[in-house]
């Protein structure tokens, strides 16, 4: 049995760990609400824009359509765009987008595979993997946002107008709930068609043209989807982090309950020691 010293001093440093980890709940359920409204926030501006770039997009000439709408024949080349955090601590959130990459890249054997890794777990876990990483965005103490959006989003439409990508894909966790993060992945580009089988039947007047309005819609439409998975990210993030901080004060709680009764029995056990100590003692004194 451990000592009665050994024991208290190890009570203290679970009540301390205890401590920060209940800060740290504290923080990330503060964080998570400003995250989820401005996640929910982003998606209905998300759906209507995207019903506006169907609608331009099928009333375009299919002979002059954009590049971006074009589908390769074949995917030799893919970019795959993973959001994951800066930091630790919070579950198995990062774990299942690593997993979830992973699997994307097995479906995925045939074809070469560039990962950009946002934040610092993905770029430390791929760059150690046969993958190449073509761009790393870690240590954003706010963050992802609207910048770093713009501009993943203007290189990869670059790139695949240049034909030096045939796919890109983006992998993020969408929020649900702070005990429900899902690992998803998306299909950048090419953008894909409507699959509704809806059709706007009245006439707009288009000022500029249509097929101007559909370049600026596709380039915007790109952003919002990166800047809607980082929102998304960020609030499953704090979601999960919350979640792991209020089950690591509940295992503290439960392990000083059990140091607690360790020490009173060997608190006891000591004094049971003294006392059969002294009756020896006196005893021997009789005899």
């Amino acid at each position: 049995m451990a000592s009665l010293k050994s024991i208290r001093k190890r009570i203290s440093s679970v009540k301390s760990t205890q401590q920060i980890t209940k800060a740290m709940k504290m923080v990330a359920a503060a964080k998570l609400r400003r995250a989820q409204e401005a996640a929910q926030e982003a998606r209905p501006y998300a759906d209507k824009l995207s019903t506006m770039l169907q609608t331009v997009a099928s009333r375009v000439d299919a002979d002059s359509g954009h590049p971006l709408l074009a589908e390769r024949p074949t995917e030799r080349r893919i970019d795959l765009l993973i959001v994951t955090s800066d930091r630790g601590l919070c579950g198995g959130y990062n774990a299942q987008l690593i997993r979830k990459a992973e699997q994307f890249i097995a479906e995925h054997a045939g074809t070469q595979v560039r990962v950009t890794a946002v934040g610092n777990k993905g770029y430390m876990y791929f760059r150690r993997r046969p993958v190449g990483v073509a761009e790393q965005h870690i240590q954003m103490p706010a963050g992802p946002g609207l910048a770093l959006a713009l501009e993943l989003s203007t290189r990869v439409a670059r790139e695949y107008i240049a034909e030096e990508t045939d796919g890109v894909y983006l992998l993020y966790s969408r929020f649900r709930s702070a005990l429900s993060q899902v690992p998803t992945v998306e299909r950048l580009l090419p953008v894909p068609p409507k699959t509704d089988g809806s059709s706007d039947t009245l006439d707009y007047i288009y000022e500029p043209d249509e097929a101007t309005l559909l370049d600026r819609l596709l380039r915007q439409y790109i952003t919002t989807l990166v800047l809607r998975a980082f929102l998304e990210s960020i609030a499953s993030e704090q979601g999960a982090r919350m979640t792991a901080m209020d089950s690591a004060t509940a295992n503290a709680r439960d392990m000083i309950d059990r140091l607690t009764l360790a020490m009173n029995r060997a608190r006891q056990a000591a004094i049971t020691t003294e006392l059969m100590e002294i009756v020896s003692g006196a005893e021997a004194l009789k005899g």
